[in-house]
C-alpha cells in the first residue's frame, strides 16, 4: 500500500459522514468494507451511558476498596468479606460489598497529578493540564461522539457540582454539563417566574429584537435568526418537556428512595438512574469531603456511611430496570491518600497507587485488577493502570474509537480522543 495512505488518518465515522453510503460514486469495495466494519463495531457496543459517581478530595483506598487489614499502613482499618469469594473491602462499605459480583475494583490507578485541581482535571478528561488548551471531560466527548435523538434535556448533566465540574473544552461550552444545586435532584429554574400569558408577551418582545438584531448583521443564513434566539428557544423546549420529570425523584415509590439514603448525594445517585433511562448520556454526581488531612479514620467513615447506601442501590436500580449492561458506572477520586498516618491522624494526597471501583457496560463483575504494597514501601503498584487507560477503556466500551483524531486545535495541532490504551483484563468478553 501507498505509505502516503498509511500516514493519513480517517476515521471510519468521518468517511461515511463526508460520502454517504448512499452516493453510487462511492459504492466501492472499501467502503463497502469500512461501512460493515462501523456497523459491527456499533452493534459490539453494549454501553450507551455513563454515570460517574465523583468523590471529591481524594478518598482513601485503604479506607475504601483497598483495605490491608492488620498491616501497619491499615492503622486499624479493617475489611469485610464481599459476595466475591476472597475478595474483601473496607469495613465501612457493607452494602457495597453484597453487591461486588457487578464491580470491577481497579486497585493499582496512578497519576502524575497530586493537587486536587490538576488531578481532577486529569481524571475528568484523560490528560493532564496543558495551559494552551482545555480538553473535554469525558462526558463531553461522549456526547460529542454519541449525538442521540428525541431528547429535549441535557445530554450531560452535573449534580451537586464542585469546585470543577465537568467541561466541554475545545468542543465548545455547549458541551459543558448542565449543573443541578437542588438536593431533591430536580433542575433548578426551569420553571417560569410569571404567568403563561405574561411570558408570552415577554418572548414576543425579546424576538422583535432579535429580529431587528438579525437583518442589520450577516447569521446564519439557512436559520435566518441569531444564535440567542436558538438558545432561547431550546431552553424554552426543554422547560416545557415532559422529559424534564426525570429530575424529579419525589415521584419514586418510597422504598425505593430510603433505599439510596436520605442524603443529597443518594438522591442524586437515583436522579442519575432515572436520567439514563431516559437517553441522557453522561450523569456526574458528587459526593465531597474526603481530603482527610486531619482525622483521617473519622472522616473516610462519614463519607462512607453516606457512599454505601447510595452506591449499592444506584447498581441494584440499574439492575432491576435492566438498565446495567448498557449503563457504565465510575466512582472514583482525584487521588488516593498516603499509607502513612501523618501527625494530625490523617492521609495525605497519593497519586501513586490508589483505587477506583467500575461497574456495568461490559466491564467484568467481581473482578480486582491491580495490587498495592500491603507494607506500604514499593510506591509503584502491580498492574499499574494509567488515568488515560482507563478514559481508552470507556470509550472503548462505548463504541468510541478513541484513536480518532480532533482536528483544528489551538494552534493548528492534532489530538486524539484519548492517549491511552484499552485494558483488557477489565473486559467482560475478551
Amino acid at each position: 500500500m501507498n505509505p502516503s495512505f498509511n500516514s493519513f488518518h480517517l476515521s471510519r465515522r468521518a468517511l461515511l459522514r463526508a460520502v454517504g453510503l448512499g452516493g453510487v460514486a462511492w459504492l466501492s469495495p472499501l467502503t463497502h468494507m469500512l461501512g460493515q466494519a462501523q456497523e459491527k463495531e456499533a452493534s459490539q457496543a453494549a454501553a450507551k451511558s455513563v454515570i460517574i459517581l465523583w468523590l471529591a478530595g481524594g478518598p482513601s483506598q485503604l479506607e475504601t476498596f483497598d483495605p490491608h487489614p492488620g498491616k501497619k499502613i491499615a492503622d486499624g482499618t479493617g475489611a469485610i468479606k464481599t459476595s466475591v469469594k476472597g475478595v474483601e473491602i473496607a469495613e465501612g462499605l457493607p452494602q457495597v460489598a453484597e453487591v461486588m459480583e457487578e464491580l470491577t475494583l481497579v486497585r493499582s490507578m496512578v497519576s502524575q497529578e497530586g493537587d486536587h485541581e490538576r488531578g481532577t482535571y486529569n481524571l475528568k478528561t484523560g490528560y493532564r493540564p496543558d495551559p494552551t488548551m482545555v480538553h473535554p471531560s469525558i462526558g463531553s466527548v461522549i456526547c460529542n461522539e454519541l449525538p442521540v435523538d428525541g431528547v429535549d434535556i441535557p445530554r450531560h448533566v452535573s449534580i451537586l457540582p464542585g469546585q470543577w465540574p465537568a467541561r466541554g473544552g475545545h468542543l465548545g461550552a455547549g458541551l459543558d454539563a448542565f449543573k443541578v444545586y437542588d438536593t431533591l435532584g430536580r433542575a433548578g429554574d426551569m420553571t417560569a417566574r410569571v404567568e403563561p400569558a405574561r411570558q408570552k408577551n415577554r418572548l414576543a418582545g425579546l424576538k422583535r429584537v432579535e429580529d431587528a438584531f438579525a437583518r442589520g448583521r450577516r447569521t446564519d443564513l439557512d436559520k435566518k435568526t441569531t444564535l440567542h434566539n436558538a438558545t432561547i428557544q431550546r431552553a424554552l423546549d426543554m422547560m416545557n418537556s415532559k422529559q424534564l420529570g426525570v429530575f424529579d425523584v419525589s415521584k419514586a415509590p418510597a422504598r425505593t428512595r430510603e433505599a439510596f439514603g436520605d442524603s443529597n448525594f443518594g438522591r442524586g445517585c437515583l436522579a442519575a438512574v432515572q436520567l439514563v433511562g431516559a437517553g441522557v448520556r453522561c450523569v456526574e454526581v458528587t459526593l465531597g469531603g474526603w481530603d482527610t488531612h486531619i482525622n483521617n479514620h473519622e472522616g473516610q467513615a462519614t463519607k462512607n456511611a453516606i457512599l454505601d447506601p447510595a452506591f449499592a442501590a444506584l447498581i441494584r436500580e440499574l439492575r432491576a430496570r435492566k438498565l446495567l449492561d448498557e449503563t457504565i458506572v465510575i466512582c472514583a477520586g482525584e487521588f488516593g491518600r498516603t499509607p502513612k498516618i501523618n501527625g494530625l491522624g490523617g492521609r495525605d494526597h497519593w497519586p501513586k497507587g490508589f483505587s477506583l471501583a467500575l461497574a456495568g457496560g461490559g466491564f467484568r463483575g467481581g473482578h480486582v485488577h491491580g495490587a498495592t504494597d500491603p507494607e506500604g514501601v514499593k510506591e509503584e503498584p502491580k498492574d499499574p493502570a494509567k488515568v488515560a487507560d482507563l478514559h481508552a477503556t470507556v470509550m472503548h466500551l462505548l463504541g468510541i474509537d478513541h484513536k480518532k483524531e480532533y482536528k483544528n486545535l489551538p494552534f493548528d495541532r492534532f489530538g486524539t480522543l484519548s492517549e491511552g490504551n484499552v485494558i483488557k483484563g477489565l473486559l467482560k468478553n475478551i
